[in-house]
């Protein structure tokens, strides 16, 4: 189990508060960067279809992606998500990589083999090593998956090139951290790590204007 979970704004402000004590520099960041919103998703199949459709592209263009997805497939049920065809997939404008990751999910979701709302109730390892069991969902697709879906307090997706230059930036360093040194920081953040990471990508739009919350993540 993963224990207390991220279900209000409530515990947002005290995720905020503690990280203000744990690291003096944030103080000044969640100052800059002004409200920091929930951000929960519903876990299930679509959440963690939302998730793989926003993979390596902004966050506008996996809106309209999952729009025209949803129009195809008329709705979200797995069973229609893995029976859509190549020329549907290139409609919706899929990529080749992207099409075959998310019907292999949906296949697993169908058959039994994966239970996303079963994910959101296992600790994040474990969770994290079931998702990426699947070929196509890598470590980024489950963390993200865990912190909107399943509300877990201390998950960080250490590979986003948005937390990473926020970091960068926030911190002071002299060049934006890559995965493995993001990691090793925000160890110090613990446990309120996915609190951070909404805090960073808050600090990122407001600061370098540019959205780059992971789509499909309501405020």
């Amino acid at each position: 189990m993963p224990g207390r979970t991220i279900e209000t704004p409530d515990d947002i402000a005290e995720g905020l508060e503690a990280l203000a004590r744990i690291d003096g520099r944030l103080a000044e960041v969640i100052e800059r960067a002004g409200p920091v919103p929930l951000r929960r998703r519903t876990p299930g199949f679509e959440g963690l279809a939302r998730t793989i459709v926003a993979q390596m592209v902004s966050k506008a263009a996996a809106a309209a992606i999952w729009q025209r997805l949803v129009e195809e497939a008329g709705g979200c049920d797995p069973g229609r998500v893995a029976r859509l065809s190549d020329a549907q997939c290139r409609r919706i404008g899929l990529s080749r990589s992207k099409e075959m990751t998310l019907k292999r999910a949906a296949e697993a979701v169908r058959s039994g083999r994966l239970d996303p709302e079963a994910l959101c109730l296992m600790p994040a390892e474990e969770s994290i090593a079931a998702m990426t069991s699947l070929k196509g969902i890598g470590v980024w697709t489950a963390e993200v998956y865990l912190l909107f879906c399943a509300g877990h307090t201390d998950v960080f997706p250490a590979g986003d090139l948005a937390l990473r230059s926020a970091a960068g930036r926030a911190l002071g360093l002299e060049k934006r951290p890559d995965e493995k040194a993001l990691r090793e920081i925000a160890r110090r953040w613990r446990p309120w790590r996915s609190v951070a990471a909404r805090l960073l990508w808050e600090y990122y739009s407001t600061e370098i204007r540019r959205d780059a919350i992971p789509v499909g993540s309501r405020g």
